[in-house]
């Protein structure tokens, strides 16, 4: 199956000479995309919690949807963690836009091994 997609592709480069290439979807099937931030703090375990933030992936406008995300944590107590999973579905705002909560628990890691509770809201969506 075919599914005709549309967006560009965003170079760039650190101050080490890596870089790399992103793909930003605007249009899929046919249908425009958008994207949601999401940032937060983590739960209080093992002494410390960590920030987040990030953007959803794509997902199509018009239609009753989830995002999925994902993100790497703050370095905190010499350690990060993998944050990912999907959206819950899409919440009205009064006039007009919407956003979607979304709820899980890190990754293991750490020199005493311990995960991290978090939850929230995302934006509102904008068009990528």
């Amino acid at each position: 199956m075919n599914i005709p997609v549309s967006g560009f592709v965003m170079y760039s480069e650190d101050d080490d000479g890596n870089h790399a290439h992103k793909l930003y979807l605007t249009h899929w099937n046919g249908r425009q995309v958008h994207i949601h931030s999401f940032a937060g703090m983590t739960s209080v375990n093992d002494g410390h919690s960590h920030h987040y933030v990030n953007w959803t992936a794509p997902a199509p406008t018009g239609v009753p949807h989830v995002h999925n995300y994902y993100t790497v944590t703050s370095v905190d107590d010499g350690h990060t963690h993998l944050i990912q999973g999907t959206t819950g579905p899409s919440i009205p705002l009064p006039g007009g836009g919407h956003y979607h909560l979304f709820e899980g628990y890190t990754t293991v890691n750490g020199r005493r091994p311990h995960s991290h509770a978090y939850s929230g809201r995302t934006g509102d969506a904008i068009n990528s």
